[in-house]
């Protein structure tokens, strides 16, 4: 059963009027060595993001083949893509990142883990001019787009992917949706404040402010990605949206078992979360066929 935050922070979106505005985040590119090791400790793939990491990470397997050169936009300290390429070691990957301190700490993560089927680029999400038209089989974009500071960046983006990706790639985009109240925002962003550090709440609560308006993101959706993929979005509280292509392979039992395997090791309380976000997801329409 969802949280009780959970729950009341839906029936107050349900029934508030928009009250709450976007507010850009402090700052675009996380360059302060103190500020990027406190991030990237508080969201490695054990810490609280687990459940969001994994259901991401299941969804991104079933839009990519192996053979495929896939393209991350804004990797950060490449955790999500840590996972995902773990899980397909014949697909390679391009993470991309505009942060020199997060690319850095990126390869280190990499080579830790002992992955060769990676490579990193310091590059701008909005203006991808290293890339080729039609160059690339799938774009992965997990929890990124909010950082941009306007409307006009995040078009320029879904261009920039509209005009990298091959006609028939995959696509599997992701970010936060902006919610009505700022008492909804709030109650979000510090639930989870005792298991994680101080640094990391306040950068969820600045990412949820600086969240795109659904309707907004749906319309540049529309305009340039709608070719590739769906769109979908946490039901009645919008609190994720999501750009989706249709599945490119089969439901295959081994990494079924790799993922379910992934989800039954978390603690409880990680399910919980887990199985509230297939849930919420389920209602908006977007099915998670690798851990169902």
């Amino acid at each position: 059963m969802p949280s009780k935050t959970v729950i009341k922070t839906f029936c107050r979106e349900l029934l508030t009027k928009q009250t709450a505005t976007r507010k850009t985040e402090p700052d675009l590119v996380m360059d302060d060595p103190e500020k990027v090791a406190a991030y990237t400790r508080a969201g490695r793939e054990d810490g609280v993001m687990a459940p969001v990491y994994l259901f991401h990470c299941a969804q991104i397997c079933e839009i990519i083949k192996p053979g495929d050169t896939v393209l991350d936009l804004g990797c950060g300290p490449a955790t999500q893509l840590a996972m995902v390429a773990r899980l397909n070691p014949e697909t390679h990957f391009i993470g991309m990142d505009l942060s020199t301190e997060m690319l850095d700490k990126a390869r280190n993560y990499i080579a830790q883990q002992h992955l060769s089927n990676i490579e990193f680029q310091q590059g701008d999400i909005t203006h991808l001019s290293n890339l080729a038209n039609k160059s690339i089989d799938a774009v992965m974009s997990t929890v990124v787009l909010h950082h941009l500071p306007n409307l006009d960046q995040l078009e320029n983006t879904f261009r920039e992917i509209s005009r990298v990706l091959k006609p028939d790639g995959g696509l599997y985009l992701v970010d936060f949706g902006h919610l009505k109240s700022e008492k909804s925002i709030h109650d979000f962003a510090y639930q989870y404040a005792g298991r994680q550090a101080e640094l990391f709440t306040l950068d969820y609560l600045y990412s949820l402010q600086a969240a795109f308006w659904p309707k907004d993101f749906y319309s540049l959706y529309q305009k340039h990605l709608s070719p590739f993929g769906k769109y979908y979005q946490t039901f009645i509280m919008p609190y994720m949206m999501v750009v989706k292509s249709p599945s490119r392979r089969n439901i295959e039992p081994a990494l079924t078992k790799q993922l379910r395997t992934l989800r039954f090791s978390m603690p409880k309380y990680h399910q919980t979360d887990l199985k509230d976000l297939i849930l919420f997801f389920r209602l908006g329409g977007l099915q998670s066929n690798f851990l169902s």
